[in-house]
């Protein structure tokens, strides 16, 4: 069990987390709405909107499968894991800033589960951004 603590067990645990993003995306449109939402839109949209969501749900799947099963590939301090772990703090350090940036507080406020979900996600890409940017120092610093 102490090795979930360690940094490798962590790479692994947001590996898993991401993964299962990824899966969440299977129902995610039914969950917030989409079906309804789009209706109204053409056809283009509708099909453009789908098919973005399962290419997020593939990037994070495959995201997710980096850390899970090659942790300590990527904490080895080679080049391929260090240009990793760099595009992975930056990628998910900027869906980190998005969740505040960019999605209005309108979309959550006096919505108790909208609320819980803002929250969830703003611990969620905070423990992700922060576990590769760990990982990030502790390869540089050798």
């Amino acid at each position: 069990m102490t090795h979930l603590l360690t940094l490798e067990g962590q790479l692994r645990l947001v590996g898993a987390a991401l993964i299962a993003m990824g899966a969440l995306h299977a129902v995610l449109p039914r969950f917030i709405g989409w079906p309804s939402d789009l209706a109204g839109t053409t056809l283009l949209t509708r099909q453009v909107s789908y098919v973005h969501m399962f290419f997020i749900a593939l990037t994070c799947v495959l995201l997710g499968l980096l850390p899970l099963l090659l942790a300590p590939d990527l904490l080895a301090g080679g080049r391929l894991g260090t240009a990793l772990l760099t595009a992975q703090t930056l990628f998910w350090g900027i869906r980190w800033l998005f969740e505040f940036a960019v999605f209005s507080p309108a979309l959550w406020r006096g919505d108790r589960l909208r609320t819980a979900a803002h929250v969830a996600l703003s611990v969620l890409w905070t423990w992700v951004t922060a576990v590769f940017a760990c990982a990030l120092v502790a390869v540089l610093r050798g």
